[in-house]
């Protein structure tokens, strides 16, 4: 049986009646009243209630003429890895339409939603990088209008490296709006902004929860908890950086779990270690990151390669890095993750910010059943049917027979009609 070096706590579900209550009143307003209920709860909420929450092609050039040009170029390489990889994600996915029998012909398409909404927080981390992830994406895929959104930053509004991001990833329309009102704006509609097909991107426990009630009304990506990361990792790897890896995401919030798997107890202890040293000395985001390691934090002693990757599919992380040895054993074995990091170079923060993959992520499990934000969310396979007399008089028996069975007779009747029977 796995042992624990330290356990921390389980998580709890962010979704409390008080927080359920709230977005159900703020949603609810927003159906009724539109506009005026976005501006009182922007205002209450943000202290933000500018003339229009829509955002000008003349800010967002203003905001560019702030970014350094440095920055600028670092966010163009990021748009262009995260592009490339969502274009060539795209190439797989294929139209269909083949004869399964004389007469009868089946196939599918892959259809782009028409507009999607893309949040990006902008709390604590205004996270520019998220805009990449949530806007270029959909663009790949085809989607018609993308509309940006994030929450003002201070009384300027958003903060000015998002919003460039935004126009350069392409958003046909931006809003500078936060929270359970801005999900609203994007459900029900605001100013020239038309109610969108579906809304994706993370945010704090109210926006998961706004999308949570607001699923069914509009598409979701998915429902995000706060930031995972496990590490696999064995005598072979540095534990220096793996003590840095783990803080690294926990620095996401108090609230972020971050775990170590190993089959070794003495690099079980090497890394509690230099978590110790990190946090002691210079890690730069140690209130945040060390309350997060001292509440949520774990090391897991497995007794085998299979039993780490047992415990590892069980908890089912968000990341999950595995430096090992063998890191092909694991690639092979593993099942449950959001996303997967092979090697000692491969860290989470490149993920995150540049690399090309998404970063928007199942958290809480969800990866037991389901992947991240990628192209092919943005897309609706849907199926039809070709299918002429010779095909008809095939299918038609089957058809009528189980309809029968299941005492549907009209269904009988509209397959029998096309054999030529009378009624």
């Amino acid at each position: 049986m796995p042992q624990y070096l330290k356990q921390g706590m389980e998580q709890t579900s962010e979704r409390s009646a008080a927080i359920q209550q709230t977005v159900s009143e703020v949603l609810l307003a927003v159906e009724r009243e539109g506009a005026a209920a976005v501006r009182r709860y922007s205002q209450q909420f943000d202290n933000w209630s500018p003339p229009q929450f829509t955002v000008s092609a003349e800010d967002v050039a203003a905001a560019s003429s702030q970014v350094p040009d440095e920055l600028q170029e670092h966010i163009r390489e990021a748009r262009v890895q995260v592009e490339n990889f969502a274009r060539l994600q795209r190439e797989t996915m294929i139209d269909l339409e083949v004869e399964t029998q004389p007469g009868v012909v089946l196939g599918h398409r892959h259809i782009p939603v028409d507009s999607v909404g893309a949040y990006s927080p902008g709390g604590v981390y205004p996270l520019i990088a998220s805009s990449i992830m949530t806007i270029t994406t959909p663009k790949v895929a085809g989607v018609r209008e993308v509309i940006g959104m994030a929450p003002p930053r201070d009384s300027g509004g958003m903060h000015p490296p998002q919003l460039f991001t935004m126009g350069l990833c392409g958003a046909d329309q931006i809003l500078c709006l936060g929270g359970v009102q801005g999900m609203a704006a994007l459900a029900f509609g605001i100013e020239d902004v038309q109610p969108v097909d579906m809304i994706v991107g993370a945010g704090n426990a109210y926006v998961s929860e706004a999308k949570r009630q607001l699923f069914g009304q509009v598409g979701i990506d998915l429902l995000a908890g706060p930031t995972e990361i496990a590490i696999i990792a064995d005598e072979t790897a540095d534990p220096r950086i793996v003590a840095a890896d783990l803080l690294g995401q926990a620095e996401h919030g108090v609230t972020s779990p971050a775990v170590l798997i190993t089959t070794s107890t003495a690099f079980g202890q090497a890394v509690l270690r230099q978590v110790d040293q990190w946090l002691a000395g210079a890690w730069p985001t140690k209130d945040v990151a060390g309350a997060a390691w001292r509440d949520f934090g774990s090391v897991v002693v497995c007794d085998s390669d299979e039993e780490a990757a047992t415990f590892s599919d069980a908890f089912a992380p968000e990341h999950l890095e595995v430096q090992v040895a063998n890191t092909e054993w694991f690639h092979g074995r593993l099942r449950n993750y959001g996303s997967l990091f092979l090697g000692p170079h491969s860290t989470v923060a490149y993920s995150d910010k540049s690399i090309g993959t998404n970063h928007v992520l199942p958290t809480r499990r969800a990866a037991r059943y389901t992947g991240g934000l990628w192209v092919g969310k943005f897309l609706k396979t849907v199926t039809y049917q070709r299918v002429d007399e010779v095909g008809s008089k095939a299918v038609a028996p089957t058809t009528a027979a189980i309809s029968d069975a299941e005492f549907m007779l009209g269904h009988a009747l509209t397959a029998r009609l096309r054999l030529g029977e009378e009624f």
